[in-house]
């Protein structure tokens, strides 16, 4: 049973683009459907969710505590690293998490992991190894269609929809 969903930002929760304004703000588009799945399994469910991303973001930072992200870990290098220490920390096993990710910073840990998952627009060479490549693509849903894989192989789907009811 999966135990911690291990999330990338950009690619993967957004779709990719970062925009800068004249006064030099980063501005990123989330995707609600996700927010809302990410927010059921943390703050409903009682799950463990991480964010692990190679970019450094106050948006990114904000967003991780509006959906009661467990672990937040940005301008990091090496992801797999990062995870190791969750895992660890956590008393999981690889087999108890699951983790997206769009590209070769997030390849060591996606091979990792008990599950892993690639959105739409993923690199090819990350969706080689992956064992589901999502028909969203990243920040149109990818997450959610990950989350939702996730409660209904894991006989979750009712509570899943329940703690809404």
């Amino acid at each position: 049973m999966i135990e911690l969903i291990v999330l990338d930002v950009d690619g993967t929760l957004t779709d990719g683009g970062i925009t800068y304004t004249n006064s030099g703000d980063e501005i990123k588009t989330f995707n609600v459907a996700d927010g809302l799945a990410i927010a059921t399994w943390t703050k409903r469910m009682g799950k463990k969710a991480a964010i692990i991303t190679g970019r450094t973001s106050k948006i990114v930072e904000q967003r991780g505590k509006d959906l009661a992200i467990t672990h937040l870990h940005q301008g990091i290098k090496d992801k797999y690293a990062v995870l190791e220490e969750i895992i660890k920390k956590e008393g999981l096993s690889w087999n108890q998490v699951a983790a997206i990710g769009d590209d070769l910073n997030d390849y060591k840990m996606l091979k990792k992991v008990g599950l892993s998952f690639v959105p739409a627009g993923g690199s090819k060479y990350v969706k080689n190894i992956a064992n589901i490549v999502c028909e969203a693509s990243g920040g149109h849903g990818a997450v959610r269609e990950m989350i939702e894989y996730i409660v209904k192989e894991d006989g979750l789907e009712e509570e899943f929809i329940r703690v809404w009811l």
